[in-house]
């Protein structure tokens, strides 16, 4: 028998959330071999609950419906709620033939439709025959990425004296505020510890980061010597340099998909993870990762220590489990 990812047309549902796409981008690149971007734009209907959308294309614009036409693919990979509808209407589109594998909980309508759906242990659901439990988040950052970015970023932090502290900064979320008070007092412990080890902060922002909360975090650096890469600066993002010349690795609680991939090294992490930023779901994660030997909490007077643990990307569990369903 010819194994199915040998001729499969596979196509990745990838929408505006980059931790949607980094998720799926992840998993098909640990399955290996072509597969087909489809990049998808949505209209206000995707405010909508899922159960009440029903499987249909009416929640895209005009574009993304033109995009999507047959012929249609043996499989589709997609991450989020907004994707479930659209992935479970080219299966009818198909006539039932096109596979579907969903990452995260494809809210709650259809669920029988995925041969495969890859949810996060702190979700806390419930066991089912096609739902696949994994650690954290699927991501892209593998052992290659990490070697290639070493590669490139190596030399231009050569001046800045070891060891190198990566901190990864990401900011408020849908109910959470990252507070200036939180940002100083990040930016306060991370100083204390370049300052003890003498060593440097390599520093990166997202686009949750306010400008407020990103003041306060550098000022709070003070004199610490530093390579500062914000939200929105214009240049090579130098975010996969970081992870990969980084002894030690702290990281804002406040994103699953940022703990993971700041998981993906050998080295220390240390997650900032203040009781007001932080949700149930997030809490859970997090000690899912402390209990695993993944991260360690960022508290206080902490003092780093020099301990190692496995690279976490589920993105090879998940590719390995859609290869065993699709080949029985």
């Amino acid at each position: 028998m010819t194994p199915f990812f040998e001729n499969a047309n596979v196509w990745l549902l990838i929408d505006d959330r980059a931790g949607n796409k980094a998720q799926v981008m992840g998993v098909a690149q640990a399955l290996g071999g072509a597969c087909t971007v489809k990049t998808i734009a949505y209209n206000t209907l995707a405010r909508l609950p899922n159960l009440m959308l029903g499987t249909s294309f009416k929640t895209l614009d005009t574009l993304s419906r033109k995009d999507l036409v047959e012929p249609w693919p043996d499989l589709v990979i997609a991450a989020g709620r907004r994707t479930a509808p659209i992935a479970q209407h080219i299966k009818k589109m198909s006539g039932g033939k096109t596979k579907l594998v969903q990452i995260m909980y494809p809210g709650g309508r259809g669920e029988d439709d995925f041969c495969l759906i890859a949810v996060p242990r702190h979700d806390g659901l419930d066991k089912a025959s096609n739902r696949f439990e994994i650690i954290g988040a699927p991501h892209g950052v593998t052992a290659d990425v990490l070697e290639d970015a070493r590669k490139v970023w190596a030399e231009k932090f050569a001046h800045l004296p070891s060891p190198h502290i990566a901190l990864i900064v990401g900011g408020s979320t849908k109910n959470r505020t990252f507070t200036p008070t939180m940002a100083r007092d990040l930016g306060t412990q991370a100083r204390k510890l370049a300052k003890d080890m003498g060593g440097s902060l390599l520093v990166t922002t997202s686009r949750r980061s306010t400008v407020e909360a990103t003041k306060a975090l550098i000022e709070a650096l003070g004199d610490t010597p530093t390579n500062i890469f914000k939200w929105g600066d214009t240049g090579e993002n130098p975010y996969f340099g970081y992870l990969a010349l980084a002894s030690y690795t702290i990281v804002t609680g406040d994103s699953v998909s940022m703990c993971c991939e700041a998981a993906a090294t050998n080295a220390p992490l240390y997650i900032f993870a203040p009781k007001d930023l932080i949700t149930d779901k997030h809490a859970r994660l997090h000690q899912t990762l402390y209990e695993q030997g993944y991260a360690k909490p960022l508290n206080g007077n902490v003092a780093f220590e020099k301990w190692t643990h496995p690279p976490l990307n589920a993105a090879q569990d998940i590719a390995i489990e859609i290869k065993r369903r699709m080949n029985d």
